[in-house]
């Protein structure tokens, strides 16, 4: 379909009229008007289900409409009345699909069988769930564990992740990548070097207490739009928000909440930042920097006078180490290195450290502006020692807390997801099942697609997701993907990953967590962790969109039968019968699941133990630690200003979650009609000789390797100077593999250097601009 793009300034606050316009129009799309209407009413609610969006948490008392505009988009995505049938698939090659776009391709609606490719007509046939199974497991019993990949995508429920984790170690193998190997394993690497946890240390509580909120490379308008209502009560009871992101987001400006009438027609919007910095792509760092000098230089100056100083020592001496250190540093390095590098000035920094200083209770929130840097960890890092200086970890109202994406990424990693052995515990496993689990480290994403572009991989078995068009490289991704002997999707929609095919490929259609999920014992439940590491219950409230669907969790136990010999201490069929049996196994592994099968049922679900909320220190010295960067810098290949070299970062539109596309149109940036721009600075298109609403190429300047993408509009755009921004997965093209963060793997989508080129009129390269 032709979309005509259009570029329209967006001046609106976040909610309001816009969210409701969106809503209906989604709905009508997926011609489920008064159907969707009602089913939302259960989203989020102690006895419905939980969304199948981000991961923000639930309360134990909701609101009326307890879900925001891209949750219900979620929601309408997945109980559409379109269906992807075997009639469709008849009418389409696979070749001819892959010039679909993601938008058209999920558009088509819910898959309803299981299918197979056939390399003789190049399309998908209908398949019996018996046959599917049959090869799936034949093929991997001629495979050596270590030549398969069991990636997870980060929607499935605790008891799929669960069952799924034990299948793969009972298979032999730990190569589990996941979606936080995407996202935020930057947090689980650093925070637990920082604090001994992996996980962030505030509750939804906390929002309600907290006396100063900072924000760092979090967009909650499009990526958690739910969070806005606590921090609309925050601004009212006089709560300092103060943020840091490259671009001004409408939801961290302003908020008009959709479900007040007297908000909608009376009043104006509710303010949310009381300070914004536009900090350069990967000057994070740098930032945190300056706020902690400005402090420890306060709190010098104050002690030396004999007056109290700003700093939380009787915290810092009992329960941290490496202040001295840091403190060191940050008196060392000049103001004039840190306006540099953080594109911020001097005033900025010292405003926020000022505001830091008076309050009691602070927490930080984030999101991938912070962990998708070659210096990701460190960032992470960095934003523990601003929280440290004032004791504001393991006090309530305060704390580090990241905002996950997927709705159960956190919730699966707990469940054992995790190609890193150490982390899962692996003895209970043995001593409980009667088999000795692999130890070795197992594969990340990133070293998976190394794997699979150097043709060491067979088989690929992915639980929901879309990996090869997340994933950086992709020209070689998709060259490689083909080369594998069998690739297994478990999914909903259709997908451009279904497409790029191994030699036997399956698709093979399930349950959305919005269905009636009914087996041998009746209608069953599952639960999910969401950011705060709390876990809920979920109900399936519509009937299954196909008769032939299965479930996640009967899929991946059917698998398991084929592929593994009987083991007399697990009883798959019993476990898919009653999903409370596959509890009590969560139960006797984990021990902060105990009493799961009420817990999870309370208002507001149940808290697992966060040692570090205690102040309990799980790191190699039982202190918290100050860790001092290595480099101010995020990125190490971090272009000078005002030179040719852009630092590009890829980011989310209002009208998608991550690789789903519900739209081409992104409300908050004013985008109509495409998804093909490149926002820049006005003095940089004027610079380099370009003029805004021309097409463009990008070309990714890292190696030699040669990454080109063409057909960007130029976009005008209030982001700083040297920095420019493209929308994923579309620019993840550009991506260098090895490019990603150090410790953790991460890619570093945030911060890729950047070449414009000018296309001549047949669409081809000119020069660089």
């Amino acid at each position: 379909m032709k979309r005509k793009p259009r570029i329209i300034r967006y001046t609106s606050p976040a909610g309001g009229w816009g969210s409701m316009k969106s809503l209906a129009e989604i709905l009508l799309r997926e011609r489920i008007p008064l159907d969707g209407a009602k089913i939302l009413m259960a989203q989020n609610k102690p006895d419905g289900f939980a969304c199948v969006s981000c991961a923000w948490p639930k309360p134990a008392k909701p609101h009326a409409f307890e879900y925001c505009e891209n949750g219900a988009k979620a929601t309408a995505w997945e109980i559409t009345s379109r269906r992807t049938t075997p009639e469709f698939f008849a009418k389409h090659t696979v070749d001819a699909l892959r010039r679909w776009s993601d938008y058209d391709l999920e558009q088509q609606g819910r898959l309803t069988q299981p299918m197979r490719w056939d390399a003789a007509t190049d399309k998908y046939l209908p398949v019996s769930w018996q046959s599917a199974f049959e090869e799936i497991g034949r093929e991997l019993r001629a495979m050596q564990p270590d030549e398969t990949v069991w990636y997870s995508s980060g929607r499935a429920s605790l008891e799929t992740s669960f069952i799924y984790a034990l299948a793969a170690r009972l298979y032999g193998t730990n190569n589990l990548p996941d979606s936080s190997n995407m996202c935020h394993e930057s947090t689980s690497v650093g925070l637990t070097q920082s604090i001994g946890v992996p996980v962030g240390t505030t509750t939804l509580e906390d929002m309600e207490k907290t006396d100063c909120i900072i924000f760092f490379g979090q967009n909650p308008g499009s990526n958690s739009p739910r969070a806005l209502h606590p921090l609309q009560d925050a601004h009212r009871r006089g709560v300092p928000i103060i943020t840091f992101n490259p671009i001004r987001e409408p939801g961290l400006l302003s908020f008009t909440n959709p479900q007040s009438p007297t908000e909608m027609l009376v009043t104006s919007p509710t303010p949310i930042s009381t300070q914004y910095h536009q900090v350069r792509l990967g000057g994070d760092i740098a930032a945190v920097m300056g706020i902690s000098k400005a402090l420890i230089a306060a709190d010098d100056a104050a002690r030396n006078s004999g007056r109290v100083g700003l700093l939380d020592h009787g915290f810092i001496a009992e329960q941290t180490d490496g202040f001295d250190a840091f403190a060191e540093a940050a008196r060392k390095i000049s103001w004039q290195t840190l306006e540099a590098r953080s594109g911020l000035s001097r005033n900025a920094m010292e405003a926020t450290a000022a505001v830091y200083g008076r309050a009691q209770k602070t927490m930080v929130v984030y999101g991938m502006g912070i962990t998708q840097h070659r210096e990701g960890v460190e960032g992470v890092q960095m934003l523990v020692n601003l929280l440290l200086l004032r004791g504001n970890i393991g006090k309530i109202g305060a704390g580090i807390c990241p905002v996950r994406g997927h709705s159960n990424v956190q919730g699966q990693r707990t469940m054992g997801i995790s190609e890193k052995p150490e982390l899962v515990p692996l003895d209970k496993y043995a001593e409980r099942y009667g088999f000795e689990p692999p130890r070795n480290a197992g594969l990340n994403t990133v070293e998976a697609c190394e794997a699979i572009i150097a043709g060491k991989i067979k088989a690929f078995l992915m639980l929901g997701g879309n990996f090869v068009r997340a994933v950086p490289e992709r020209e070689a991704m998709e060259a490689a993907w083909s080369g594998m002997r069998l690739t297994v999707n478990v999914a909903t929609k259709l997908n451009r990953s279904h497409l790029v095919h191994g030699e036997i490929s399956y698709l093979l259609p399930c349950l959305g967590r919005i269905e009636k999920d009914r087996q041998a014992t009746g209608d069953q439940a599952v639960s999910v962790e969401d950011s705060t590491a709390c876990v809920h219950g979920s109900r399936g409230v519509r009937p299954p969109a196909s008769a032939h669907l299965l479930s996640e969790p009967k899929i991946v136990a059917e698998i398991a039968k084929a592929a593994l010999d009987p083991n007399p201490r697990i009883d798959w069929d019993a476990w898919v019968g009653d999903y409370a049996l596959i509890r009590t196994e969560i139960s006797a592994i984990y021990p902060d699941f105990e009493n799961m099968e009420t817990r999870m049922w309370e208002p507001g679900g149940f808290y697992r133990a966060i040692p570090a909320r205690q102040r309990i220190w799980n790191t190699d010295t039982k202190r918290a630690h100050f860790i001092d960067p290595q480099s101010l810098a995020e990125d190490p290949d971090m272009p000078e200003k005002g030179t040719d070299v852009l630092m590009m970062m890829t980011m989310r539109s209002n009208d998608q979650f991550n690789t789903t596309i519900y739209g081409y149109n992104d409300r908050f940036r004013g985008i109509k009609g495409t998804r093909m721009v490149v926002l820049m600075n006005g003095n940089d298109i004027a610079r380099l000789d370009l003029v805004d609403g021309e097409t463009v190429g990008l070309a990714t300047v890292a190696d030699d390797r040669t990454r080109e993408m063409t057909g960007f509009r130029v976009t005008a755009y209030d982001i700083p100077d040297g920095c420019v921004g493209a929308y994923y997965p579309e620019a993840n093209a550009l991506i260098p593999l090895w490019h990603h963060a150090e410790g953790s793997k991460v890619p570093a989508a945030k911060s890729i250097p950047v070449r414009v080129f000018k296309l001549d009129g047949s669409g081809g390269r000119v020069r660089a601009a």
